[in-house]
């Protein structure tokens, strides 16, 4: 679909030929705004049957997204599998888009700031797409991960001494010394994310809750977002309340959201990497939805999210991440009736 880049800071608008995720003006975060009107399909066999919801590019239709919807253990809980995607997390729906509009805008180089499972995302659609990745990856990243980026995709890892927040910084930098396409926690991959909630609905046309994992708060705007739509297109549209989930040990957003203040930086300490992210790029963002849409943020110890992994694989058979698992704990936590079907999304496997 066509569309606009507006900067979210100081409101400048680009068109779609525009070649940065970033505002030229004030180095914002930019949002995609379509300017056409669509249908949503109440059915789907494949991610791509979504594209027209998506930013006009030229896509390669690889095979991802549409992951299952399984009913858990619990009467009233069902898990939307992200880590059946390629590379075991949700992360290559936003992937795909991003990698294939640099590809599209003449870059021979993508690069992002990452905990390790975009990294690990966006260094595979990068060699799909025969471009080099450069991925700037915190201290506190799981080794695993950064091994398997490196020999398994052939991209350049940067340690950071320091987190995500830091990582991110050196990854704009680099991005303009070096005329590199600036991928990550943007405005194209929450527009891929964004197509869970479509798939959501129409797998669960009566889902009273979506649990989502809070690391930049990209899916969960994208998801909010999707809801957003489907209600401006039509206002009997039934859409589920979003809860947002962090770390006890990380929660910037739930803290804000709980107190009602603006997002502060925090030291991330936990141990479930995916979502050690102490300042979500989207956090004003997931606010602003959240309030206007009856959502809500909670929070969960590592220790609750240690025994969600290990019942997880008990019952079956797969490996899931600690933030792959947050969400399960945080239905535990909030003790939602089983009469209210409630998706808790296991965002990745990688471990």
């Amino acid at each position: 679909m066509n569309y606009l880049l507006r900067c979210l800071g100081c409101g400048t608008e680009y068109r779609m030929e525009y070649k940065s995720q970033l505002c030229g003006k004030c180095n914002g975060i930019l949002e995609v705004s379509y300017t056409g009107r669509t249908t949503v399909p109440h059915t789907f066999a494949s991610f791509w049957d979504y594209e027209q919801l998506l930013p006009s590019g030229k896509y390669k239709h690889f095979e991802m997204g549409s992951t299952r919807l399984i009913p858990a253990r619990e009467s009233g809980l069902f898990l939307k599998m992200e880590l059946e995607n390629p590379t075991r997390s949700f992360k290559d729906r936003g992937s795909v888009i991003e990698v294939a509009k640099a590809k599209e805008y003449g870059y021979r180089e993508v690069v992002c700031a990452s905990t390790g499972n975009m990294a690990y995302s966006i260094a595979y659609y990068a060699k799909l797409y025969g471009m080099h990745a450069t991925v700037f990856i915190g201290g506190n990243a799981n080794r695993d991960k950064l091994r398997d980026i490196r020999e398994t995709h052939n991209a350049q890892t940067v340690r950071v001494n320091g987190d995500f927040t830091k990582a991110q910084g050196q990854a704009e930098r680099y991005a303009k010394e070096h005329k590199a396409f600036l991928t990550g926690d943007y405005c194209y991959r929450q527009e891929g994310q964004s197509i869970m909630a479509y798939e959501i609905i129409s797998q669960m046309p009566d889902v009273a809750n979506v649990i989502v994992p809070i690391g930049n708060a990209t899916l969960m705007t994208g998801i909010l977002k999707a809801f957003a739509t489907l209600k401006e297109i039509d206002r009997k549209t039934h859409v589920p309340k979003v809860i947002g989930v962090e770390s006890t040990a990380c929660n910037p957003l739930e803290k804000a959201f709980r107190l009602g203040k603006r997002t502060e930086y925090q030291v991330p300490k936990t141990m479930a990497d995916a979502i050690a992210v102490g300042m979500p790029t989207f956090a004003d963002t997931a606010l602003a939805y959240l309030n206007g849409m009856d959502g809500k943020v909670t929070a969960v110890t590592d220790k609750d999210m240690e025994k969600e992994q290990k019942l997880f694989y008990e019952e079956y058979g797969i490996v899931a991440e600690l933030a792959g698992v947050a969400s399960v704990a945080a239905y535990r936590k909030l003790g939602i009736s089983s009469n209210e079907k409630t998706v808790a999304i296991i965002s990745g496997g990688n471990v």
